[in-house]
């Protein structure tokens, strides 16, 4: 069914980009479906169609907004393997295999969780669009944990809705580089793209004078606490407040402490390190993911109201590896 939306730009919403203003309604999802939204022509700004996410707003101007009935899904159904922590009629909850891409991208046609679940259920939400139905959220490739998808709608706007406004709770474990001094500690950095590395994500200096005028970033917020300290490493564990792209990899690298086997962010000081053991350094070079883990998802059932919390168990090549850092 057709939706359609219209209402004034407040005052304090001047300045705001388009697409930023849309993913505020409870009926839009994401920034990724704004944009669809807007380039597809289904937003007008005082009338006429407004093509540019990143066109800013003023107070008085009138927004419209038209969205159409979900998209079908056209990914393939495959078989594969699922460990489901929990399923109803409206979702299902799952512990995802380190290596496992969530949705199907450029370069991951097929053998995705998406691919995976259609066959398991075929009755994802399509709120998330072809390529990712029932996506609510996502976790990286190489990162293993818990992840909750709709298999409705009204689910998935629910969901969308409580991550939008950090009510979810999601702790990661992960081991770090080097030894951290405090025990617990936040950390408060906006993030954005990279301005040259287009797929990395980056700090927003705010002491910078140049960052005047550009792009500001998205607010990022993580809570870390030590769990156990090694001779050369950290057992973390992070609570997010946001939900930013590669957040725990990048804020903790700020810190000085990467994540290990981070090939992206964390750079490996194994060479520096003196005094390390060869079997302790072959393990080291033999792991090749990040030892980031999202090890507890609590969330609001869409439907029922009922609080859900969820604990992923350490995957064997994780739980090895921390045991080795040990020794």
């Amino acid at each position: 069914m057709t939706a359609s939306i219209t209402r004034s730009v407040q005052e304090s919403e001047t300045g705001k980009r388009v697409d930023q203003l849309l993913t505020a309604l409870d009926e839009i999802v994401s920034r990724a479906q704004a944009q669809r939204l807007i380039k597809s022509g289904n937003v007008l700004l005082n009338g006429k169609p407004e093509l540019a996410p990143s066109r800013r707003v003023r107070a008085g101007q009138e927004i419209s907004v038209t969205i159409p009935p979900p998209e079908s899904t056209e990914v393939l159904p495959e078989k594969g393997v699922l460990d489901i922590l929990y399923e109803d009629e409206h979702l299902i909850v799952i512990n995802k295999a380190s290596g496992v891409v969530v949705h199907p991208s450029a370069g991951h046609a097929s053998g995705t969780l998406v691919n995976f679940l259609i066959h398991h259920c075929q009755d994802l939400s399509g709120i998330g669009g072809i390529m990712r139905p029932g996506i609510v959220h996502r976790i990286d490739k190489d990162t293993s944990g818990v992840l909750v998808v709709a298999k409705s709608d009204d689910a998935h706007l629910h969901l969308s809705n409580q991550f939008k406004q950090h009510s979810v709770k999601r702790q990661y474990q992960c081991l770090v580089w080097g030894v951290a001094e405090k025990e617990h500690g936040v950390v408060n950095a906006a993030m954005r793209r990279h301005p040259v590395r287009r797929k990395d994500m980056s700090i927003v200096e705010n002491d910078n004078p140049e960052e005047s005028g550009r792009d500001k970033g998205k607010s990022a917020v993580t809570h870390w606490r030590v769990l156990r300290r090694f001779e050369f490493s950290t057992l973390l564990a992070c609570r997010l407040e946001t939900g930013r792209t590669h957040q725990i990899r990048v804020h903790l690298t700020s810190i000085g402490h990467p994540v290990i086997g981070d090939p992206k962010y964390g750079k490996s000081p194994l060479k520096q390190l003196s005094g390390i053991s060869t079997e302790l350094s072959q393990t080291l070079t033999n792991f090749k993911r990040q030892a980031l883990h999202a090890e507890i998802l609590g969330f609001e059932h869409p439907v029922s109201g009922e609080w859900l919390e969820f604990k992923a168990p350490f995957p064997d090549d994780y739980q090895n590896f921390t045991e080795s850092n040990s020794a």
